[in-house]
């Protein structure tokens, strides 16, 4: 099959590789229908991660079942189904604590930009579509495979609540996502610290009651000054580096909750402020199966449209340039048609 494959930082190909195959009864096979890049595909891209060899890369994945093993009992080939990017069982005691992404059995879809992707734990991470998806649908559909569902933990980590305040630190696709995730969970004022015209309107369509350019002690001040002086009651921290972290805890208020999910990379948590303040922090990696089902009903019910975060469409072929993009900031998320 064509897969996307990381062969050094900077150095991405659509290169063929060995078709996947079912290995465990409880494996699956899906024909990828679209595929998308994240930011988090951009730590390896730019180096920040180590590439010791090359590697097929994309954990991001939508598509047709084709093939099951022998103990999948739920799915069949031909569902339409969306695949979260950290695998489960559903079963273990960590998943039915709610910790998906802690599953005993995790696994990881590590060829999402391909034309076939192999899922472990099936019948527990894939959840089915009511038959092929309407097109309009699909990109919406395809959020919900990482960002839409890392926005969401991120809001839920933060505690935001009806008539609260959140105030979102990254305008990448978690970041905005993040956003219409404190909108819908009826924050009454979310601020989203961006400072790209192009993503301030994402963000105002997504709920965005004010948006903050400024960065630094600005940008505190600047979201102090929307909330009376005293910061935000959830802060969504959708980015990962230590600038962003410091953003972070520039902006909340005293007892506040810092929702974390960007990759960390170099952090530091300032333990002293979080003592003298208050200031908790939740989060991680998303556990992606806990929220599907709530989020697929919102989207096939076009209640949320976390779709609107892809602003470029390209074939496979062109992977390539959807990681230029997105690394040169032209793109907030590429969608991928193999």
């Amino acid at each position: 099959m064509r897969a996307t494959v990381l062969h050094a930082p900077g150095d991405i190909r659509l290169d063929t590789v060995p078709d996947p195959v079912i290995d465990q009864p409880t494996d699956a096979i899906i024909k990828v229908d679209t595929a998308c890049i994240c930011g988090s595909d951009l730590w390896p891209y730019r180096g920040e991660d180590d590439v010791p060899e090359a590697r097929t890369i994309g954990h991001e994945a939508i598509g047709t079942v084709v093939e099951v093993g022998s103990a999948v009992s739920s799915f069949a080939p031909g569902d339409f189904v969306v695949v979260p990017f950290d695998h489960c069982d559903n079963t273990c005691p960590n998943c039915t604590y709610g910790a998906q992404n802690a599953c005993d059995n995790l696994g990881f879809t590590v060829s999402g930009q391909a034309e076939y992707a192999l899922v472990t734990q099936a019948d527990g991470s894939m959840v089915k579509t009511p038959g092929q998806p309407d097109a309009d649908l699909v990109p919406s559909l395809m959020a919900l495979a990482d960002v839409m569902a890392t926005g969401w933990h991120a809001a839920v980590s933060a505690g935001v609540r009806a008539g609260g305040t959140a105030v979102v630190v990254g305008d990448g696709a978690v970041g905005l996502c993040g956003v219409l995730a404190a909108s819908h969970l009826g924050a009454e004022t979310v601020i989203a610290m961006s400072r790209h015209e192009p993503r301030q309107e994402i963000a105002r369509a997504f709920g965005a009651t004010h948006v903050v350019a400024e960065r630094g002690k600005e940008g505190a001040a600047a979201v102090k000054e929307i909330l009376g002086g005293v910061g935000g009651e959830a802060v969504l921290e959708c980015v990962g580096n230590d600038a962003s972290m410091k953003q972070a805890f520039g902006v909340p208020r005293a007892g506040g909750t810092i929702g974390v999910v960007g990759v960390p990379h170099g952090v530091e948590l300032p333990i002293r402020t979080m003592f003298g303040k208050n200031i908790g922090v939740r989060g991680g990696m998303a556990p992606t199966r806990k929220y599907l089902p709530e989020l697929l009903d919102l989207v096939l019910s076009r209640t949320i449209d976390p779709g609107k975060v892809f602003d470029l469409t390209l074939p496979l072929d062109e992977v390539a340039e959807g990681y230029r993009a997105m690394d040169e900031r032209r793109a907030v998320k590429v969608l991928l048609k193999p």
